[in-house]
């Protein structure tokens, strides 16, 4: 771990607790719940905390609703910040090349698979981008998946259960910043 990711690591923890915090208030059921934060944190903001699987949205009242998530398997999780720059109902979702040569059976997609109940990025997609990269492929998401909740196994995207990711996407206006916090391992 480098000085940059002990910082953000650091201050993740100090925006919403400790670790210890963290595993007692894990819920069996995976229900958004809203949790309070430290004074001084920007509402209207996305934080994953990835040795968590727990995404907050902040709230202008001192608080964030507090979603578990699943995460992009080891080697795959881009820690950074990044803007919401499109927002999807219903998204298709075409692999990258990275995704192919991983997966070989991806390719079946290669032309894009439309939105919908079998799609990997399920009702709802937020689409993370920087400045002067622009889209990043990472998205949060819906899932198809719902047992990868709290699990790394993603191609680097954060995914949650499909009503969670519209309420979610309900919440969340364009350009609001997301911070992608590292892996404290």
């Amino acid at each position: 771990m480098n000085r940059r990711e002990l910082i953000a690591g650091s201050a993740a923890l100090s925006l919403f607790g400790t670790t210890e915090a963290f595993a007692r208030a894990l819920r069996p059921d995976f229900m958004p719940v809203e949790v309070p934060i430290r004074e001084g944190v920007a509402p209207n903001e996305i934080h994953v905390i990835p040795d968590t699987f727990m995404l907050y949205w902040t709230q202008p009242n001192g608080t964030a609703m507090r979603y578990m998530v699943g995460i992009g398997r080891p080697g795959l999780y881009e820690p950074g910040e990044f803007y919401v720059g499109a927002k999807k109902e219903w998204p298709s979702w075409t692999p990258t090349q990275a995704m192919m040569e991983r997966n070989p059976a991806y390719r079946e997609w290669e032309d894009g698979m439309p939105g919908g109940p079998d799609n990997p990025l399920g009702a709802r997609a937020l689409y993370l981008f920087q400045p002067g990269r622009g889209d990043t492929y990472l998205r949060i998401h819906g899932t198809n998946a719902p047992g990868t909740i709290g699990t790394a196994v993603s191609n680097g995207c954060a995914r949650l259960v499909n009503d969670q990711a519209v309420d979610l996407y309900n919440r969340v206006p364009m350009r609001s910043r997301v911070v992608l916090y590292p892996q404290a391992a």
